[in-house]
């Protein structure tokens, strides 16, 4: 994920809110910064899975 086309990212918003995503690299998912959502999405083999019943809520870290 680290290795996208420089501006990629930006691209990217979180299905359920539309907000910007973040990389956390340690965890390898991509996490909604709205502070209503937060919802984080796993990153696959290089692939984000933007899927809603697949996000992680932020109280089940």
């Amino acid at each position: 994920m680290s290795d996208l086309v420089p501006g990629v990212l930006e691209l990217l918003v979180c299905p359920a809110c539309h907000g910007q995503l973040t990389w956390a690299y340690e965890a390898s998912e991509l996490v909604c910064t709205s502070p209503e959502c937060g919802l984080a999405y796993p990153v696959r083999g290089g692939i984000p899975i933007l899927v809603v019943d697949e996000a992680r809520s932020p109280e089940a870290s």
